[in-house]
């Protein structure tokens, strides 16, 4: 009792000043989190300390994906991060220890030669994607390439003694194709000097003297060729007039050609190509929906490869002499990357799913048993209570049927109607697949906001037909029009509160971010536009050399004044005096695809106009940012930003919100 007496009269003096009409102790201030050195803040406030003390547990989890199989001792080796960066690791066996073997500042990917005396590694410097290729031992990279120009590793040889790679050091925009031995770097050489930035080696033939070479024009456009590795002769395979697209080209062991093409079919089928006529024969035609990768035991007595249905990955088994294939059944729903078949024949890869972030896997081609290698922390917190999206699909504006993957917070923790943001993918020839979330979790288990995923017209997934129907500035809009009918799905969902819509998006999602918050901004609370293209003619003269004229194809050729002028119609920054809602934008200043520009002109536009406009820049980042001490501050940020915007009562989206916010500008 004395005790608990003393330690109240402890407090007594500095009330009874007070009391006395003494100076109150000035209020400690609330402590913040210290801002990556590399990121600029603009307009933007500090981070609370107890919001990062919040969230800490969501940004802690990790990543897993397989790489490569290690011959000599039947390793697998994986990508993972354990500091800043995904780093590679080595793991000796199922659900071992993960052994670091890289030690870099930048991300590094890595994979072995087929006689595993070789590693082989990757990396840019500050998401730049000027990749240089190295070989990695004793923790120690020694640089094999120029180290200025941008090189792409393509392939070994099945000897495992040669390697095939594409630079752009002789002019910095065609991807010209050589071949060394990596053992002896004097051996490099130029054997093919190409126009354009989209070519590559797919395989070397078994002989050693030949490969095949892939020559991407378009999603829905690519040629095949034959070289020869001596004489450097590229023989055409089929014929080019035609608008046909490869995806994987490999050789089997007798010298087949095995590849997937979408040939006289909607999607990319699995086949054999007869060399001599170039007549692709398809094996696996009953599947109505793309084959995505495979890959050919080495004995040749199997192939194992993958699908894309309906989102979600599937794993076959085929014998290529019967046609007889199997299905992986034991594989959860999920999607599945990284495949590569050892050796002695497991089937190594990648697998992530809603409950599981990604981790490294095999399976027995007989058996089919699935054997987890890696279990990947999810910072203490259990996977299992993360939400399955649903599919939606509606009818868009012209009747075309369009969907996406919709999370829902859980309904008993977050009764009525909830929040929502719609969160638009790039590419735009890419796909929203059902995956882990990551630190999205946290907006649905922690904040109750649901998050929806479209896949617009211009996806890929759901055929050549679909892939079409966004191409070049008279159609570009029309993906647009598609964000309203899901706007006005949602409206009739009881389960959403309609006057709490938020969008984001990257790259090109980015721009379907801007022209969704302009079209659509009376329904809309914010925007968080991530390296979003604001002005398609000053991305088509900004972005680098290699992959301007592959954008052309896509976008529309700038150089044309009657495209031009319609390109600049449709570009937001045309309208940004109709972005009227608050805006936060997301920015690498190395990336090569959307500059740096494109963000500064848009948010310099929308503060002229006397609106709202938070800017984060990564100054060691590009198209994304890849570190991890810049992906927490990012996430946070965005945290703030749906807190007032999208959570806050004040918000409204016929609300005219004033100029930047008071907070930290500059470094």
């Amino acid at each position: 009792m004395r005790l608990k007496l003393l330690a109240t009269c402890l407090f007594l003096p500095a009330a009874i000043g007070s009391a006395h009409g003494q100076q109150p102790t000035t209020p400690v201030p609330p402590r913040v989190v210290e801002k990556p050195a590399a990121l600029t803040a603009d307009g933007i406030p500090a981070v609370p300390m107890d919001l990062a003390e919040r969230t800490r547990p969501y940004m802690e989890f990790r990543t897993a994906g397989f790489t490569s199989w290690n011959p000599r001792d039947r390793s697998m080796t994986i990508s993972t991060r354990f500091g800043n960066t995904n780093q590679i690791h080595n793991v000796a066996a199922p659900m071992g220890d993960r052994r670091q073997i890289s030690f870099e500042a930048e991300p590094v990917g890595g994979q072995w030669s087929p006689t595993g005396d070789v590693l082989l590694a990757q990396k840019d410097i500050g998401g730049n994607e000027f990749f240089q290729i190295y070989t990695l031992a004793n923790g120690r990279l020694t640089l094999l390439t120029d180290g200025a120009s941008r090189n792409g590793f393509n392939a070994w040889s099945h000897d495992g003694r040669w390697i095939a790679y594409t630079s752009t050091r002789r002019n910095g925009a065609d991807n010209d194709i050589y071949v060394m031995d990596p053992r002896d770097p004097s051996t490099n050489r130029m054997v093919a000097q190409v126009r354009g930035g989209g070519w590559g080696v797919r395989d070397f033939h078994p002989d050693g003297r030949r490969a095949v070479v892939g020559e991407y024009l378009s999603i829905t456009k690519s040629n095949l060729h034959m070289l020869d590795l001596t004489s450097g002769q590229m023989t055409p395979i089929g014929d080019h007039a035609r608008d046909i697209a490869y995806g994987g080209a490999q050789f089997s062991r007798d010298g087949t050609l095995w590849a997937t093409s979408d040939e006289g079919s909607e999607f990319q089928r699995l086949g054999t190509i007869d060399l001599a006529t170039g007549r692709f024969r398809p094996v696996v035609s009953d599947i109505n929906w793309d084959v995505e990768s495979f890959d050919i035991a080495e004995d040749g007595s199997f192939i194992a490869f993958t699908t894309n249905e309906a989102g979600r990955s599937k794993l076959y088994i085929l014998d290529p002499r019967t046609g007889r294939r199997r299905s992986v059944d034991t594989i959860p729903a999920g999607l599945i990357g990284g495949l590569e078949i050892a050796p002695w024949g497991d089937i190594g890869l990648t697998l992530t799913s809603a409950r599981s972030p990604a981790d490294a896997y095999s399976v027995n081609p007989q058996t089919l048993a699935l054997t987890r290698w890696t279990q990947s922390e999810t910072g203490g917190l259990d996977p299992n209570v993360n939400v399955e999206p649903e599919l939606i699909e509606v009818a868009s504006f012209d009747g075309e049927r369009v969907s996406g993957f919709l999370y829902r917070p859980d309904p008993r923790r977050f009764p009525g109607p909830r929040p929502l943001i719609v969160n638009i993918h790039g590419g735009p020839e890419a796909q929203s697949r059902p995956g882990f979330m990551g630190r999205n979790n946290y907006l649905l288990n922690e904040q109750g906001i649901a998050i929806f995923f479209p896949n617009v017209r211009g996806s890929s997934g759901y055929g050549k037909r679909f892939l079409g129907l966004d191409n070049g500035a008279a159609l570009r809009e029309n993906s647009v029009l598609d964000i309203g009918a899901f706007l006005d799905r949602f409206e009739r969902d009881a389960a959403i509160d309609r006057s709490r819509i938020a969008v984001t998006g990257g790259s090109y999602g980015g721009y379907m971010c801007y022209a969704s918050a302009i079209r659509y901004g009376t329904r809309l609370r914010g925007a968080n536009c991530v390296v979003a293209i604001s002005n398609f003619v000053t991305f088509l003269e900004n972005t680098q050399s290699y992959r301007r004229d592959l954008r052309r194809v896509e976008y529309g050729d700038e150089r044309d004044p009657a495209e031009r002028a319609r390109l600049l119609a449709i570009s937001p920054m045309t309208r940004s005096r109709e972005l009227t809602i608050p805006l936060m934008v997301v920015t690498g200043a190395n990336d090569p695809r959307v500059p740096q520009s494109e963000a500064d002109q848009m948010v310099a536009a929308v503060r002229a106009n006397g609106r709202e406009a938070w800017h984060l820049v990564g100054e060691n980042e590009g198209h994304g940012f890849a570190k991890k001490e810049n992906q927490d501050y990012n996430f946070w940020v965005n945290l703030m930003f749906w807190q007032r915007h999208l959570l806050g009562d004040a918000a409204s989206p016929a609300a005219a919100p004033g100029g930047p916010p008071q907070g930290e500008r500059g470094r």
